[in-house]
């Protein structure tokens, strides 16, 4: 079992940068593909960014693409997701996910075993 915790939500203005954290506990995340989501209010969970285990290769939503960087550092356990340029509509709950399969369908909640309780952000203009 894999526990996620997530850290490094907050309140910031329009511009701004932000870097979510994600540590995990119970088991090594070396091995894992690790995903950032989110959810706006009233809106539905939607993919942000992915890492993939060894070679760190990333994939990102066009939303945040040359905004957002996804990283993990293997020895501490963590993965992070550093937000640059922060706009209102990136307000939402963001949430790390482990996928210990590899799947097809990155984009994909179902592709996650894992999630944690999620973070806050909130941009304000």
């Amino acid at each position: 079992q894999v526990q996620l915790v997530e850290s490094g939500g907050g309140l910031v203005q329009t511009g701004d940068s932000l870097r979510l954290s994600c540590t995990a506990s119970g088991r090594t995340l070396s091995s894992y593909y690790m995903g950032w989501f989110r959810q706006a209010p009233g809106k539905e969970r939607e993919f942000v960014a992915r890492i993939s285990p060894y070679l760190s290769a990333r994939r990102y939503a066009d939303s945040v693409k040359g905004r957002f960087t996804i990283s993990r550092d293997n020895a501490k356990n963590t993965v992070y997701l550093q937000m640059n340029d922060l706009k209102p509509e990136d307000t939402a709950v963001y949430y790390c996910a482990a996928d210990p399969k590899n799947s097809l369908v990155v984009t994909d909640l179902k592709a996650y075993d894992y999630w944690g309780q999620g973070t806050q952000v909130t941009v304000f203009s």
